[in-house]
């Protein structure tokens, strides 16, 4: 069902809808953060809410700046595409012959193959694997984090599966050092940032100090806590950029108006690979038009933007917790943009289950990583060596959801064919 409004009252309308609709959301989960949208140079909403730090009481300001998480690899890609343009770089030859001697990679993987996720690669971020909550809370090597976690043959032929993995952005990032002779963040800086003058934009390299840069924060028990320690220069590449939502505006501007690249470059960059995506962002029809996004899912980190560029429309939203779902939200926004009516937001509503019941859904599924316990009357989902408890609760018959954080998916705990309790698609170790 659609509406039809005429002139300022369509706007006046639309700006209704949307402080309703996003009022109504955020009051149903404790936001951190900044949204934004734009409409043909317009601002129709616009919101900063939560802490920027916790321990001195400042508030998020429209300004403060913003772990992107996977946002960030539009611009890895679009760098990509820079050196592409100056004819440095063929996108359809092997990557290893623009990578240093010491990283070589498969030579049937090209940088399409890394710019598209279809390269093949071993894909490390997974629960097995001791990278998250170990091997990247140490100091960094290039070195040994290749040799460790990327140099590996490929496990899929490259070019036939999509498979999102950090590391093609990781070896992408190291590609343009390589050809450049700069660092990452130098090169983003001086072909990217400043040109579009992007002065909040930076590269956290988990050191240095960034101005105005936004805390992130989870939640353990009921408590907010400090976001899990992990070295950012890991990320860089895939990750690590920090930014706010002006800066973000001024990128739609440039990606709007085919700024900066060619428009050979610029076909290439928002052409549709396996899986919807192009290089750094993903495209969808709706609405009758094209639709370009990415988001960014980490510790501490929700983040989301949305680009209309035919209707002139950008939609960004920034966040220093994980309360929200941020991609919910967004494509809700969407909908009220295109006057599509949308549904008032809910919680999952909450089912009664026996405690007994509950604690046959308790105990060791993957030793340090993944524990279900019942603490106090209620069920957690607890991980990093039990350093941190989510709440979980039950919608269904084994499926739960967070407590704190809006989740679309419920989370399913259930008994395989041999009658054991699998979560994750890991058995429940009953020796533990």
């Amino acid at each position: 069902m659609t509406h039809t409004f005429k002139g300022g009252d369509r706007i006046l309308a639309t700006r209704s809808k949307l402080e309703v609709y996003i009022n109504q959301y955020l009051n149903l989960w404790d936001f951190y953060g900044v949204i934004q949208v734009v409409k043909k140079g317009e601002v129709l909403f616009k919101g900063a809410y939560g802490y920027a730090n916790i321990e001195f009481g400042i508030k998020n300001k429209i300004d403060s700046c913003f772990s992107l998480a996977s946002l960030s690899k539009q611009f890895t890609a679009f760098t990509i595409m820079i050196l592409y343009d100056q004819k440095r770089l063929d996108i359809d030859q092997p990557a290893q012959q623009y990578l240093p001697t010491d990283l070589q990679i498969d030579q049937s993987i090209t940088v399409h193959h890394l710019l598209s996720h279809t390269s093949g690669l071993y894909n490390f971020y997974n629960f097995e694997d001791d990278f998250f909550a170990g091997y990247n809370r140490l100091e960094y090597s290039k070195k040994d984090f290749f040799q460790r976690y990327i140099k590996k043959s490929p496990t899929k032929p490259p070019g036939t599966v999509y498979d999102y993995n950090n590391s093609n952005y990781n070896l992408l990032a190291w590609i343009i050092e390589n050809i450049s002779g700069d660092n990452y963040e130098d090169y983003i800086r001086k072909n990217i940032f400043l040109p579009l003058n992007m002065m909040n934009s930076s590269v956290d390299d988990s050191s240095k100090p960034i101005q105005n840069r936004s805390c992130n924060y989870v939640t353990d028990f009921q408590t907010t806590i400090k976001s899990p320690y992990y070295n950012e220069k890991f990320s860089i590449g895939a990750g690590a950029i920090v930014s706010n939502s002006d800066d973000l505006y001024k990128w739609y501007v440039c990606l709007r108006d085919r700024k900066i690249l060619s428009e050979k470059a610029y076909n290439r960059f928002y052409n549709e690979n396996s899986n919807n995506y192009c290089y750094g962002l993903v495209h969808h029809q709706v609405y009758e038009t094209d639709k370009y996004s990415h988001g960014g899912d980490h510790l501490g980190i929700s983040t989301y933007m949305v680009d209309f560029f035919d209707e002139d429309i950008c939609v960004s939203i920034l966040s220093n917790n994980e309360t929200i779902n941020q991609y919910r939200l967004g494509d809700a926004i969407s909908d009220i943009l295109h006057e599509v009516d949308v549904d008032p937001p809910i919680k999952h509503e909450e089912i009664s289950i026996t405690v007994n019941k509950l604690q046959r859904y308790c105990g060791v599924y993957l030793k340090d990583k993944i524990h279900v316990e019942y603490i106090d009357g209620k069920l957690y989902f607890t991980r990093f060596n039990g350093n941190l408890h989510i709440e979980i609760y039950p919608v269904g018959e084994g499926k739960f959801v967070r407590r704190h954080s809006d989740q679309s998916h419920p989370y399913s705990i259930v008994e395989n064919e041999n009658g054991q309790m699998t979560f994750f698609g890991y058995s429940k170790d009953e020796d533990i």
